[in-house]
């Protein structure tokens, strides 16, 4: 079986597992792309509040919250890219000291309670989000929802990615792999 994007074993070549397999990577590249777009909105909102408070002794009101908001969306849309790497702390401990059916039965109950509590967070998400369309923000007065709509958003796509490992993962342990993020390449820059 050939290597696909990120380390992953492509799939059989059929019609609809192509697709498949080309809207998990749209879902991932989206995902990333927004991660990067709120980390450069953080940095550009903060160096520019820096730079205006010393050099015009006035900064931009706003910026602080809005930096903050901007974090929180990218802590929540970071956490499924992060689960398909095995970035999240884990303890592997039992599992490997299981039988590989053992081994497997364990990964598949592991599976069923992270879908499970990502799916009550998108649930209470959904609520609170709600709840909070009538609060505005302090300074920005944006509906409060948009900042709560992090949890929902972050958390309906921590279940795609998710759904998208699980079967590697159950199977053989396997998770996704990153040139990005490859330590041996990183240690020699």
């Amino acid at each position: 079986m050939s290597e696909g994007a990120m380390g992953i074993p492509a799939l059989p070549a059929t019609g609809q597992t192509r697709r498949l397999h080309r809207l998990d990577r749209a879902v991932l590249a989206v995902n990333r792309a927004l991660m990067i777009i709120a980390l450069a909105g953080m940095a550009v909102l903060i160096f520019a509040n820096v730079l205006l408070r010393y050099l015009a002794h006035d900064g931009l009101v706003w910026a602080e919250e809005v930096s903050r908001y901007l974090m929180l969306w990218m802590t929540f849309l970071g956490i499924g890219p992060v689960l398909r790497l095995g970035g999240h702390m884990a303890v592997d401990t039992l599992q490997q000291k299981l039988s590989p059916g053992g081994a497997r039965a364990v990964r598949g109950i592991i599976v069923a309670l992270l879908a499970a509590f990502m799916a009550y967070f998108i649930y209470l998400g959904v609520i609170y989000a709600g709840r909070t369309w009538v609060q505005a923000t302090a300074i920005t007065e944006i509906p409060f929802s948009f900042v709560a709509g992090a949890v929902p958003v972050g958390f309906a796509l921590a279940l795609w990615h998710l759904c998208a490992i699980a079967c590697g993962f159950i199977a053989e342990g396997r998770l996704e792999t990153s040139a990005d993020l490859d330590p041996e390449q990183a240690a020699s820059l």
